[in-house]
């Protein structure tokens, strides 16, 4: 099973999107600064995820979010995704 996972850097606000078999794992290689794009925005904080049955059907929904190059789209993604 593949994710596509949304981050959110606590001190700076900045979304970062991504996929992966383990969005646990790469939590935790983005907070120890192993990736060199969000390391200067560290800490960073998991605020949602979609699972997919094959890594083709997470890269394209990583692309199509990604594609948005919106802040206001991706607020709302998160939004809908929380409980009332």
């Amino acid at each position: 099973m593949f994710f596509v996972y949304i981050l959110q850097s606590k001190n700076f606000g900045r979304f970062y999107i991504g996929y992966s078999e383990s969005p646990e794992r790469r939590l935790a290689e983005h907070n120890s600064g192993k990736v060199k794009s969000t390391r200067p925005f560290r800490p960073w904080v998991k605020v949602y995820s979609e699972s997919f049955a094959t890594e083709a059907e997470a890269m394209k929904r990583e692309k199509s979010i990604k594609a948005m190059k919106s802040r206001v789209y991706i607020q709302n993604l998160i939004g809908k995704a929380r409980p009332d």
